[in-house]
């Protein structure tokens, strides 16, 4: 097949451990792509194993964008993926390359799709009094007092979400309007729309969450507690940061932290990252324009080649 009829922008999500990695090498090499990881954790540098981030072989093999571009102390934000996706889609589209945008961060996802509502910024003040009402209270009970303020905002949150409820709080007190409200009256910023959409989906659940499971198990054999520790050594950092409060190291740093038996990191561990693709799966049955491939057929990788018209 001529190479001018590919596509030049493909984007591939999924929940966590369908199978990504792999079908997205497959697919970069095939059409002569970068990636840009769509991942809110692989951006933070010292967090390998924990993110399954890609090996030093792969990157070799296929560029990769967006990975360990931000120190575990600081913040990056949805709205800073999506401009910092869009100039590198057109920098690698200037080099005559393809660009591949894959990961499972919906929201990421969405904001570049999409484009994003214009918000205020942060304020670290009232930032800090929310913190301290969420200390005193659990962040259960600010999500519920969200729920009151802004229940379509709030229902889309979990109760645990302490980010998300942080920032629509924040909004709220910032602006006097639901943030529900700001995103709908709101101009956007431009969108990047891909030329292929698809997506990797369990037919079998019960597949998917053995996966998870012997990824974790993976994970932890490949020294993933004393990544965790490392992290904590280094003393300035702590469990209300949106590093930390990744799946899996939230899960080991409250365990190190005394806060929960050593031994029962694994079961905890793979229960969030099962909660964690159910709610990737909810974000992408809000997205129609995917391409649905059965992540656990066997020919899955071949699918993927094919839906973008490289011969399998």
């Amino acid at each position: 097949m001529p190479t001018d009829t590919l596509p030049a922008v493909v984007a591939l999500a999924g929940p966590t451990a369908s199978g990504k990695s792999a079908a997205a090498l497959a697919l970069a090499q095939a059409l002569h792509a970068e990636i840009v990881t769509v991942d809110s954790a692989q951006v933070y540098r010292g967090m390998d194993i924990g993110t399954a981030k890609p090996s030093a072989a792969d990157r070799a093999r296929v560029p990769h964008h967006l990975l360990d571009i931000r120190d575990p102390a600081e913040s990056y934000s949805a709205a800073e993926f999506a401009a910092d996706a869009q100039r590198l889609a057109r920098e690698i589209r200037g080099r005559g390359r393809r660009v591949l945008l894959a990961g499972g961060t919906m929201l990421y996802f969405k904001a570049l799709f999409e484009g994003l509502a214009a918000l205020p910024p942060a304020d670290p003040q009232v930032r800090a009094e929310i913190e301290a009402e969420a200390a005193a209270q659990g962040w259960p009970a600010l999500h519920a007092r969200l729920a009151q303020l802004d229940p379509v905002t709030a229902a889309r949150l979990a109760p645990n979400d302490a980010q998300r409820v942080q920032r629509a709080l924040e909004v709220l007190r910032l602006t006097g309007e639901p943030l529900s409200q700001v995103h709908a009256r709101s101009a956007r910023s431009p969108a990047l729309r891909p030329d292929r959409f698809l997506s990797l989906e369990p037919d079998d659940r019960g597949w998917l969450h053995e996966r998870i499971a012997r990824r974790f198990d993976a994970m932890l054999a490949a020294g993933f507690l004393d990544e965790v520790r490392a992290l904590r050594a280094r003393g300035d950092l702590h469990a209300q940061l949106p590093s930390m409060r990744s799946v899996g190291y939230r899960q080991a740093w409250e365990a190190l932290a005394g806060d929960w038996p050593l031994e029962s990191v694994r079961e905890r561990g793979i229960a969030a990252t099962r909660q964690l693709a159910k709610r990737q799966l909810t974000w992408l049955r809000a997205m129609p324009q995917r391409a649905v491939i059965a992540c656990d057929a066997p020919d899955a990788v071949q699918q993927v080649l094919r839906a973008c018209g490289v011969p399998a």
